[in-house]
């Protein structure tokens, strides 16, 4: 059976009736989609108030159905249609109606994801891994922080419109990065940088954070963006304000911390705690190094030797976590510099074009790529470091010809570049991007 149906604006009670405070002048819309027996209401509102659907043959008598209430901006609501003409609304009502705890806004198992002691295999537990973790003494990963840390880095509410959160500039399925150039901030404004992947943050030897390496450490960095007037434009009061108005965290605080007090400091350590348990351990070149890479293709093993040998790649991306010692580098993207990098932070000319070296882990999912999102591919990135490497005073010496200063040029063949983007690829480690403990715990319906 075909139903014609309709959806009206949201309905605001009139003055004197409840709930008088609920008013979402804030970009709320009600959409409607239509299958062959039901009908889906979409409900984007972004201020996360109580819903009331209703329905009507004929925009006279309207029938009260279910109560709802949004809890992260947005809410699917599943409707059986009674005739062949139906109208829809939804009706505001008061948020005490259905309140916001976690039974009712978060989708937790019962018992906790096991964040604070993943099962690691050997080569994670080599001293030169050991040597990189820059999880720090005072700030361990607990099961109970990191899912604070969760539920932090999804919530919405940590921008000053509502719109924006930690995971929108930092998706699961992209490698928990941005598959645009430059990221959307709260009121549409772009960032200057492209947001870096977080798989594997947790190991990093230098600690800093950002491109330019401007924060000292992790729990620093986590509050930068939600500050920032482009990003999510909060204040750290306001900040503070809004997670205490929620009862879902006045109870995750206290399992995470001991007690519901919460602060921007512990907002910090938590949103810490969760980036840092996100750790790739299960790509195909972690399951060849027990085998000796066995499990490689032929083009995927030459890519292996070009990447560790001719290709020079090691020298900057290192180890089985592929990032570097104690180094920041000039890559030689261009001269001079339009983003100075650490010597923006600085002021030191030695300084410019020095930028962070992330781990190369899940690359294939963070394109684009560079600091500046210029390369939309893995195949521009070699083809760069191939042949267009361009000189500057501060270029790394990884990438000059001794004893000149001349950059390198590898000379890679066709097929030899393309079994060096083969061997990246096997560093993908697509599991992490579909872990329920990584993803999403808001309820949003249907």
């Amino acid at each position: 059976m075909k139903y014609l149906t309709f959806a009206l604006a949201l309905v605001i009670p009139a003055s004197g009736e409840e709930p008088p405070s609920v008013l979402p002048r804030d970009g709320s819309a009600l959409t409607l989609k239509m299958a062959e027996s039901q009908v889906t209401l979409n409900i984007h509102n972004p201020g996360n108030h109580a819903w009331l659907v209703r329905s009507s043959p004929d925009l006279r008598t309207w029938t009260d159905h279910s109560s709802h209430r949004v809890f992260n901006g947005a809410l699917a609501v599943t409707v059986a249609p009674e005739g062949l003409t139906q109208f829809y609304q939804i009706h505001a009502l008061s948020e005490s109606i259905i309140p916001a705890t976690m039974a009712t806004a978060l989708d937790l198992p019962q018992s906790l994801y096991n964040y604070a002691n993943p099962t690691l295999p050997a080569h994670f537990q080599t001293p030169v891994i050991r040597d990189q973790d820059n999880e720090p003494s005072d700030n361990r990963v607990s099961n109970a922080g990191a899912t604070l840390g969760r539920v932090l880095f999804y919530d919405k509410r940590l921008s000053a419109n509502h719109q924006i959160s930690c995971a929108s500039c930092h998706q699961a399925v992209h490698g928990f990065s941005d598959p645009a150039r430059f990221s959307v901030g709260y009121e549409g404004g772009l960032t200057g940088r492209n947001s870096m992947g977080l798989t594997n943050a947790r190991y990093y030897l230098r600690e800093n954070f950002f491109w330019d390496e401007r924060s000292a450490t992790l729990e620093h960095q986590a509050l930068q963006p939600i500050q920032d007037t482009v990003e999510m434009g909060m204040t750290l009061d306001v900040l503070n304000q809004k997670a205490s108005a929620e009862p879902y965290y006045q109870e995750l605080f206290t399992a995470a911390f001991g007690d519901a007090e919460i602060s921007s400091d512990r907002i910090s350590r938590a949103l810490s705690q969760f980036v840092r348990s996100i750790v790739s351990t299960d790509s195909k070149y972690d399951r060849g190094v027990p085998v000796n890479f066995t499990n490689f293709t032929m083009e995927e093993n030459r890519g292996r030797q070009i990447y560790q040998g001719a290709g020079g790649c090691a020298s900057c991306h290192g180890s089985d976590n592929f990032v570097p010692g104690n180094a920041i580098f000039n890559n030689g993207l261009e001269n001079p510099y339009i983003d100075k990098g650490l010597g923006g932070v600085t002021g030191r000319a030695a300084d410019e074009g020095l930028f962070k070296v992330p781990s190369l882990r899940n690359i294939e999912l963070t394109a684009p790529y560079m600091h500046d999102g210029r390369f939309a591919s893995l195949e521009q990135v070699v083809e760069f470091y191939n042949s267009q490497v361009v000189a500057h005073p501060n270029l790394s010496a990884q990438l000059r010809v001794p004893p000149t200063a001349a950059p390198r040029r590898l000379n890679l063949s066709n097929p030899d570049k393309a079994a060096l983007v083969a061997f990246l690829k096997t560093l993908t480690d697509r599991s992490i991007t579909t872990d329920p403990k990584f993803s999403d715990p808001f309820r949003y319906g249907n």
